[in-house]
């Protein structure tokens, strides 16, 4: 495959026949996907917080808005935007911090297809690339008494650096010494529930009049800081995940019997017999569902603590041995305000140019996105960058040399 340019539209106007009412103030990219012309970019409308996104349907002679859906970008001075594998966009901004210049607009995925399945309307949606990659969030479900507070709390306490809680959001007030962002991320009934509809929850309830939920920011937010996230939820709330994009380890913890689960409820003396037998109808139907709706990857019995907790260290890799997996970086990516790009196979290169003479500087950024994983409405991870002497790319990635 050769060389693909990025292309940089100054009026968008010129490209097609009269009569469209186009007027983009701000910067443009347009990028041809199949029959579809996605322009990306913001007018210089104050109000408009992030960068926008339009569709010009060659096959109906027609502009569409799409719903958008992820955490979109933030407008910054420009940006280059280049087509990956024609089912996503690399979306590059000028300058934004090292940890906020790599976005993904999403056009063809299977996430963007099942979208507009479900809503009948053309989507598109963003998500954040990150350098290296991370392990999968561990999920973990069982009716109330079951131990699996127990379990999480012997994993934090053994391996405090390595696990993570989301925090998650409500609608509700917050309380005297609750701390916003700490014990819940406190916020509006209207943003809350709009944000669900632009697919940004994980899983959420309506709780004494107030909504609470996962976001899929709050748990990507625990991998970027380099720990594993555990979420802990209901049957429901799994379930919910379970049907979201969010690539995760689902385990079950349940009772040696609905006997001795009384038993330990009992042991407790924090509820009353009504309480216990309402927490005792709901923990039935919760393991019937944990047990035969296929939500689940694991099942552990905790009959005895230590040895349920010793399966569910075999389950995550921590039998005596430290987590294998490959971490997150820490470090984003140093990119040049202004900058051109262009694709050659799997690796872009970015070449930074010196203003007012666009020649570009002695060495240049590779971006490798043959390991991309992950995707809207989550992180893009598997980048790997590394500094080239440029001259190699004029013909092909035969010559390339890494810097050191």
């Amino acid at each position: 495959m050769g060389e693909a340019p990025v292309i940089y539209v100054e009026n968008l106007k010129d490209r097609f026949s009269d009569g469209f009412n186009l007027r983009f103030k701000g910067f443009e990219t347009s990028i041809d996907v199949g029959d579809k012309t996605f322009v990306i970019g913001s007018n210089n409308n104050d109000s408009i917080s992030s960068i926008e996104v339009q569709i010009y349907d060659k096959s109906k002679v027609k502009w569409v808005i799409p719903t958008v859906l992820g955490t979109e970008p933030k407008r910054y001075k420009g940006h280059s935007a280049i087509l990956l594998n024609e089912d996503r966009i690399m979306v590059i901004t000028w300058g934004s911090t090292p940890d906020d210049c790599i976005w993904f607009l999403e056009v063809d995925t299977e996430y963007v297809k099942q979208q507009k399945k479900a809503s009948g309307t053309e989507v598109v949606a963003w998500s954040k690339g990150v350098r290296g990659d991370a392990e999968k969030p561990v999920v973990i479900s069982g009716p109330s008494g079951v131990g699996k507070g127990t379990l999480i709390n012997m994993l934090m306490k053994e391996f405090p650096t390595m696990f993570g809680f989301s925090v998650s959001h409500t609608t509700r007030a917050p309380r005297s010494m609750e701390k916003n962002g700490v014990h819940y991320h406190f916020t509006e009934r209207s943003i809350m529930e709009k944000d669900i509809k632009d697919g940004k929850f994980l899983e959420f309830a309506s709780v004494h009049g107030n909504l609470y939920g996962t976001s899929t920011e709050a748990v990507e937010a625990v991998a970027d800081s380099g720990k594993r996230c555990i979420l802990d939820i209901d049957v429901q709330g799994a379930k919910s995940v379970r049907a979201s994009s969010l690539d995760a380890v689902f385990i079950f913890i349940s009772p040696p019997s609905v006997a001795k689960l009384e038993e330990r409820l009992h042991l407790r003396g924090t509820e009353t017999q009504e309480q216990i037998q309402k927490r005792l109808r709901n923990a039935k139907a919760e393991i019937e569902q944990g047990k035969s709706s296929g939500i689940f990857d694991h099942i552990l019995c905790n009959d005895h603590l230590e040895k349920c907790y010793d399966d569910l260290k075999k389950l995550l890799g921590l039998d005596g041995t430290t987590s294998t997996n490959p971490k997150p970086s820490s470090k984003g990516i140093n990119l040049p305000s202004k900058h051109a790009a262009s694709k050659i196979n799997n690796k872009i290169l970015i070449k930074s140019e010196t203003p007012g003479s666009g020649n570009p500087s002695k060495n240049s950024i590779v971006l490798d996105v043959s390991l991309l994983k992950g995707g809207a409405p989550s992180r893009t991870r598997g980048l790997n960058v590394y500094a080239v002497d440029p001259n190699p790319f004029s013909d092909s990635l035969n010559g390339i040399h890494k810097l050191s």
